[in-house]
């Protein structure tokens, strides 16, 4: 362990008297080093730099100019809206004329009338019935739409009416009548300016007089119990057809 000199702090018993040089202090001890460690250098540790944060350069994107856009003479123009395009209505008629009433019934078939026909038979049954012909006279050709399968022509509903009353008018024209059966809803429709609502009911039309509404004669043969109703009206309005001697 390299200890030179041992002294005890206290006086152990029995023990040999101390000698006084050991007392003294000792001076310090000089290492003296060799020139080769003398020369050689110190090593300088220098203090570690700390660390800095590394900053990623943000990516500038330069914007491309935009294309130049048109003039727009509203800031947003409303967008057109388009009216529906309505199908041209489909339907036949026939006028008939039956003594000072004229008749325009709707052809179930689309076809002309038959003698065998049942809704022929049905009608001269109503004629019978109000006091009239039961051979009714046709009178022209079947008004049949639309007109044309192809073609610019205006087809809608407005043409189709205009039409019908037009013909009828002119039929009117003629030979009067005192009253215009509408028999069918599409007679009802473009003749008598009405719907299903009017059946049964006496309208009075501009241009056509007065006009009775009455449901098609297909539409009879399938709901007979219309019939009665059918012939309610009848009673009410025979007296304007039905000539003054009878």
């Amino acid at each position: 362990m390299q200890v030179v000199n041992w002294l005890p702090r206290t006086e152990l018993p029995f023990a040999a008297p101390s000698r006084p040089e050991l007392l003294q202090a000792l001076e310090p001890y000089e290492f003296e080093s060799s020139g080769e460690e003398a020369a050689a250098p110190v090593p300088v540790v220098k203090p570690v730099a700390e660390a800095r944060p590394v900053v990623e350069r943000a990516k500038i994107e330069v914007p491309r100019p935009s294309p130049v856009s048109k003039p727009v003479a509203a800031e947003e123009a409303a967008p057109v809206v388009k009216a529906p395009v309505v199908p041209p209505p489909r339907f036949a008629l026939q006028l008939l004329r039956a003594g000072r009433c004229l008749l325009l019934a709707e052809l179930p078939t689309g076809e002309r009338f038959q003698t065998r026909d049942p809704a022929y038979i049905l009608l001269k049954d109503m004629l019978r019935a109000a006091g009239l012909p039961d051979s009714p006279q046709i009178v022209g050709d079947p008004v049949r739409w639309p007109l044309l399968v192809r073609g610019t022509m205006d087809q809608g509903p407005e043409a189709a009416r205009d039409f019908v009353q037009g013909f009828v008018s002119a039929r009117l024209e003629d030979e009067p009548c005192v009253c215009l059966w509408l028999i069918g809803l599409p007679a009802v429709r473009f003749a008598g300016e009405a719907n299903a609502e009017a059946w049964y009911r006496e309208l009075q039309v501009e241009g056509l007089g007065s006009v009775w509404a009455l449901p098609g004669l297909e539409l009879l043969m399938e709901e007979p119990q219309r019939k009665a109703e059918v012939w309610q009206a009848m009673r009410r309005l025979m007296a304007r057809w039905k000539t003054t001697d009878e």
